[in-house]
């Protein structure tokens, strides 16, 4: 599984980031660009101790789903929203875009970092788990996006 915090990884990732604009649309999903791009910063929020979303730890989430987030299996089409990670309305591509672009940066800049924080609702992850999640989300979403 690729990891956001290899160089190579990082480098692809910001290259099909920026092939996303305003006019993009969603091959699957309700979101529109600006709200996938803004919906893309929570995870790194998270990693970054940013914002934890009042997430609390979650057994049935750490036993049926924590896997799921950096094993090498592509997410489905469709799969549902964290509620706080769901939009309420329309947001700016271009502001959102400049946001998460300096979160992938920061995320990025603390590759070399041994230890993370637990995730608030999934627990501990290694370092390789958590550069691995974040890449498989931002490739979801590019993907729904058709970069």
């Amino acid at each position: 599984m690729k990891s956001i915090f290899e160089e190579d990884t990082y480098k692809t990732i910001k290259s099909r980031f920026n092939n996303l604009n305003e006019n993009s649309t969603a091959e699957w999903g309700k979101m529109t660009v600006g709200q996938m791009v803004w919906h893309c910063q929570g995870p790194f929020n998270i990693l970054l101790e940013k914002n934890d979303y009042g997430m609390k730890p979650n057994w049935l989430a750490k036993l049926f789903f924590k896997k799921s987030l950096y094993n090498d299996k592509p997410w489905r089409k469709g799969l549902p929203t964290a509620k706080f990670l769901k939009p309420k309305e329309d947001k700016d591509f271009n502001a959102e875009k400049i946001k998460l672009e300096t979160l992938i940066d920061e995320a990025y800049s603390n590759k070399d970092k041994a230890e993370w924080q637990p995730h608030p609702a999934f627990g501990y992850f290694t370092a390789q788990q958590w550069g691995q999640m974040q890449y498989k989300h931002l490739d979801h979403h590019f993907r729904q996006f058709g970069v």
